[in-house]
């Protein structure tokens, strides 16, 4: 018996955890309660996903002994004694590990994603300045999610009264909590699996073509560059009536206060371009009410968190399009050797190892075979998962393919393929749902970006649907593999993990019902996926969506394109004259060549927008990206990052910042 191998994946999800936070977040400006929250919350759900399988390995185990009735762990003590006829799993620990653990893991993600995090996402958006007007918002904003979830609980409440011979108790009580829970992500977890089993496979595929992959970046370049002027005119807007307001609300005045907490919210460089605009005279100037302050605070917050995710979009975008711009152009290329347009600086060490003709074979000939490869096997996982969705209740013979192959380990006693297969299985769900949340048009308000760049509002959203949906799927997860007694209806040992979260017994209607029968959809949602009636439906509705051949979608791959140039010349124009900049004129270097530069700076001036006028609504694809340059004098090395001089950051640091 051991505890190394299950310490050992504690520590490894926690170090996941912070590290996945530490790229996307930023611990330095954002709140340490938001930090603290959202850690623990992936903390936990990446801790059920590395431990479970650890607990099924033990669980097959104990049913061997309960089926030779021999006892597996001596009470009171860490000795155990094998039977003889079992092998007992070197990661094997004792009994009360696991339960103690579960207890803790489950309730506290429970408490996470059903109150604290939800009103802490709130909070953070509501305009009051004051903490109870705060608190009062964020109940208000969550009154549908928590409408949801106690109309669930009251109907298995009415059920359980009217049902004879039933009487409520606390476990009785704790099942209908967990069973509402568990049926809310269990069913936002089919729509998401329906989606992602089908274009997880498809992604990766049309990935490996980067003809495809760059056609299709144009059309998401067009869009985001829509969504990007609206959230720069939604920002005028909203800098034209603080301005309005300033005027109305002086020094002396009861709402002053206020209106600078407003106003600690919006970057420097924006104060900067409203104090040298002019109000048109129809503005009005009368002082506004503290409701209109607040609708005010909380439509400042609102669009700027929005231009600031927009702006972040649309720099990646850029980037991963230059990159595949370069792929294109290299794939011609007779010597085999990369060549990017706007090199990227790399460590002397790994610049020796991944030289230009090792970048060459890698992005234009055996990276494009790879994801081939993987989007064979997600393929295969896939229908894999969605056959024995359709089957796993089915207990004689046994269909789910899952179910096979752990039965056929556990004859083995072969622990370590039990424990590779669950982790992989799991994993696999895992990425599907996680990845698809944020892609939905829906929820555009969240994003995750990379290198800091992700607000707390996106951050917190994240952890709480990790919170919701790792319970549900963890027990579907578990009756793929037939460790579920109430699915196969068959008495079995269980593991530690369902008996800590209880059965449905008390509710025949979700335990005999909805939780067996309702995954079933997910083949219904993954036939409408791979024929894109989803997408047809959004494009007929007004949706633009990228159909392929549709006249719209090819009008929108060719806008696109161009904004891609116009994006190229800038960046070129301000790398020609930062190298101008850093390399001295020589004294031998005519007037003519000088002129001929200060030319080419200039030049095509009808793509140029000027700094007042970058965010004007009638430059719709002018709002350029400006390179800034950071220069290590240490090392001499020259790196350049694509950001845009106007970024707008996320609100500063602290929630009672404002109050």
């Amino acid at each position: 018996m051991s505890l190394r191998l299950l310490l050992s994946e504690v520590i490894f999800a926690f170090c996941l955890a912070a590290t996945l936070l530490y790229r996307y977040g930023n611990v330095y400006r954002h709140h340490i309660i938001v930090t603290i929250a959202v850690l623990i919350a992936w903390y936990f759900s990446l801790l059920i996903i590395f431990v479970l399988p650890l607990d099924v390995s033990s669980t097959v185990y104990r049913q061997c002994c309960e089926q030779n009735n021999l006892t597996a762990t001596a009470f009171g003590g860490n000795v155990t004694i094998a039977p003889p006829l079992c092998r007992e799993p070197w990661s094997n620990v004792p009994d009360n590990v696991y339960p103690n653990l579960w207890r803790v893991v489950y309730w506290t993600s429970q408490c996470l994603t059903w109150l604290i995090l939800p009103l802490m996402q709130s909070y953070i958006k509501a305009g009051d300045f004051t903490v109870r007007g705060k608190l009062k918002s964020a109940l208000i904003d969550n009154a549908i999610y928590y409408g949801s979830y106690l109309f669930i609980c009251g109907i298995l409440l009415i059920y359980i009264a009217l049902k004879p011979g039933l009487d409520l108790d606390g476990q009785k009580l704790k099942a209908i909590a967990s069973s509402a829970s568990n049926t809310w992500g269990l069913f936002l977890l089919v729509l998401l699996l329906g989606y992602a089993l089908v274009e997880v496979p498809r992604g990766l595929w049309n990935a490996s073509k980067p003809g495809y992959t760059l056609h299709y970046s144009y059309f998401k370049a067009a869009k985001l560059s829509l969504d990007k002027c609206e959230a720069e005119e939604t920002v005028d807007d909203v800098l034209e009536a603080l301005q309005a307001a300033s005027v109305a609300i002086g020094v002396g005045h009861p709402f002053h206060r206020n209106l600078e907490t407003i106003f600690q919210k919006v970057p420097a460089e924006l104060k900067d371009r409203m104090n040298r605009r002019q109000l048109p005279d129809d503005t009005p100037t009368d002082s506004p009410s503290e409701k209109a302050l607040i609708r005010l605070h909380k439509h400042t917050i609102k669009s700027l968190q929005t231009l600031q995710r927009t702006e972040t979009q649309w720099g990646i975008l850029i980037e991963k399009i230059f990159h595949l711009e370069d792929i294109a152009k290299n794939q011609a290329s007779h010597d085999r050797r990369f060549k990017s347009t706007f090199p990227v600086v790399r460590p002397l060490p790994l610049r020796f190892v991944y030289n230009p003709t090792v970048e060459w074979y890698w992005k234009c000939v055996i990276k494009s075979y790879a994801q081939k490869l993987a989007a064979f096997a997600a393929g295969a996982l896939s229908v894999a998962v969605v056959w024995s969705e359709v089957t796993f209740f089915n207990k004689s013979p046994v269909l789910s393919l899952f179910a096979q192959f752990v039965n056929l380990a556990k004859v083995e006693y072969d622990y370590f393929t039990i424990e590779i297969l669950s982790t992989l299985i799991i994993a696999y769900l895992c990425y599907c749902a996680y990845s698809t949340v944020l892609k939905i048009r829906v929820l555009n308000l969240y994003y995750l970006a990379p290198h800091h760049q992700t607000n707390e509002y996106s951050l917190i959203f994240s952890g709480m649907m990790l919170c919701r949906l790792t319970p549900p799927m963890c027990l579907n997860f578990l009756g793929l593999i037939h460790m579920d007694s109430h699915i196969i209806t068959t008495h079995i040992l269980e593991t530690h993990y369902t008996q800590v979260m209880g059965h449905m017994d008390v509710i025949s209607i979700i335990s005999d019902g909805f939780n067996v029968y309702f995954p079933m959809a997910i083949l219904a949602f993954c036939l409408a996926t791979y024929f894109s009636l989803g997408s047809r439906l959004l494009s007929m509705l007004g949706f633009q969506q990228f159909l392929g051949d549709d006249e719209l979608t090819t009008d929108l791959v060719e806008e696109g394109r161009e904004l891609i140039k116009r994006e190229r010349r800038k960046r070129q124009r301000t790398e020609d004259s930062m190298s101008r900049r850093l390399r001295p004129l020589r004294r031998d270097e005519s007037t003519e060549s000088a002129r001929a530069g200060l030319l080419r700076d200039v030049e095509s001036t009808d793509y140029y927008v000027g700094e007042s006028d970058r965010y004007t609504p009638s430059n719709h694809y002018d709002h350029g990206y400006q390179a800034e340059i950071y220069h290590d004098l240490s090392s001499d090395n020259l790196t350049t990052y694509t950001t845009n001089s106007n970024r707008v950051g996320p609100p500063p640091r602290g929630l009672f910042d404002d109050i």
